[in-house]
Formats: C-alpha cells, structure tokens, sequence
C-alpha cells in the first residue's frame, strides 16, 4: 500500500521537475536550470529521505511494541510549561513547604535526560537517508557556488516546490496511520 503512495507521489514530483525545468529554461537561461533541478532533486531526496526515515523508525517501534505515549500532556506542552505552571489543576495548600520543595526537585532530577533518551529521539533525524539527502543539497550548492552557477531566485524556488506537492499530495490523497485508514 505504501510502495503505491511513494511511486504516485514520485511520478508527481518528476512531472513537476519536468514543468520547473520546461519553466526555468523559458525564464532563465542554463544557470537557472541547473540551479532549478539541482535544487528540486536535492530537495525532493531531502523529503523523501525524511519520509523514509520516519517510516523506518515508526515500523521498528511498533515490531518491537514500543509505546512512547504520555498521555497527560503533549510535547509542545512541555516544551512550553516545563514545569507545568499553567496546568488546570488545583493543587491543595502544602503545609510543610521544604518538603514540597524538595519533593519537587527530586520530581525534576527524576525527568532529566540522560543521553541514551536523546539518541533515541534523534534516530530518525539522523537516519542515513536524510543525513545523505541533505549531503546531496549541500554538495550542489556548492558546485553551483564553486562554479559561478548560482541564481539564488531559481534555486530557493525550486527548494520550495518538493514539499508544496507532498503536502498537497497528503492532503489529496488523506494519507493516515494505518490504523485509520
């Protein structure tokens, strides 16, 4: 089912690569194709690779029955009230507030990070698709740069379109986990 998705958002990003390039070479000259497909194939490996990735690591979390949810409170939540100041709840008045306040510390020592916790977050961000993908951007900027090819409007332009279309794709085509499908 998947394998179908990739291949349909794939024939979507060459015929747009296709229109970009037809596009770049009426409005550019050659500079600006080769800034327009170097920067729409970068950026199209850098999406696909992200996809992958995620994928990967999604499939080997639930191989393994690996559940990372808290239910209580969101990621965004904790980065943004850490120390759960605006929480709805009503705490009761505390008596003796050296030992809340050491409860409390003891509570935060308790969720700190340690390392192993951050490489397990940062496995799919670092997985080999997208840390090459992004290798393959910055190596073609760099012969463009190096080579005195870089038309900077075409480029950023054509970094732009890879993600327009797989979102648009995502939200045509309504691509769910699999359990709501």
């Amino acid at each position: 089912m998947m394998s179908k998705m990739y291949l349909k958002l794939f024939v979507w990003l060459i015929i747009a690569d296709i229109v970009v390039g037809v596009l770049s070479f009426i409005f550019f000259d050659m500079k600006g194709v080769y800034n327009s497909q170097i920067g729409f194939i970068s950026s199209s490996l850098v999406m696909f690779g992200s996809m992958v990735g995620y994928k990967k690591m999604i499939d080997t979390k639930v191989e393994h029955n690996i559940i990372e949810a808290d239910i209580d409170k969101d990621v965004i939540d904790k980065l943004e009230d850490p120390y759960d100041l605006y929480s709805p709840t009503i705490e009761e008045e505390v008596e003796d507030v050296a030992k809340a306040i050491k409860e409390e510390k003891a509570r935060l020592k308790a969720n700190k990070r340690n390392i192993f916790d951050t490489i397990k977050d940062t496995k799919a961000s670092l997985s080999i698709y997208r840390v090459g993908a992004y290798g393959v951007l910055v190596l073609g900027f760099m012969y463009l740069h190096r080579h005195h090819l870089l038309h900077i409007p075409s480029y950023i332009i054509s970094l732009g379109i890879p993600s327009i279309i797989v979102a648009s794709f995502m939200m045509i085509h309504k691509i769910e986990p699999k359990g709501k499908q």
